[in-house]
């Protein structure tokens, strides 16, 4: 079993920035790709950016140049910085280790 946290969400004006970070615990093993995703009131959810081990990463057109993915491996933990927020981007972020999710975190940007 495999534990997710996501913390760092809130609310920030459009422009703005936040830092999300997700730390996974448990039955960890060696991870390799470490993802976010996020969805929006009424919209499926969708996936955001990923990063491997070794710092590869790929991101969504729609936060391409805006957001960085990185991580720690030591602390298996992930992040997601988000510059350039807008109020399309309010949604509840996920963090995604294999099969398993995170609880989520809020993120509302205003116009």
């Amino acid at each position: 079993q495999v534990q997710l946290v996501e913390s760092g969400g809130g609310l920030v004006q459009a422009g703005g920035s936040l830092r999300l970070s997700c730390a996974a615990s448990g039955s960890i093993g060696t991870i390799n790709v470490m993802a976010w995703y996020r969805q929006a009131p009424g919209k499926q959810r969708e996936w955001v950016a990923d990063i491997t081990r070794a710092g590869t990463t790929n991101y969504a057109n729609s936060v391409r140049g805006r957001f960085t993915i990185s991580r720690d491996n030591a602390k298996n933990t992930v992040y997601l910085q988000m510059n350039s927020l807008k109020p399309e981007d309010t949604a509840v972020y996920y963090c995604r280790v294999a099969a398993f999710w995170g609880q989520g975190t809020q993120v509302t940007v205003s116009s």
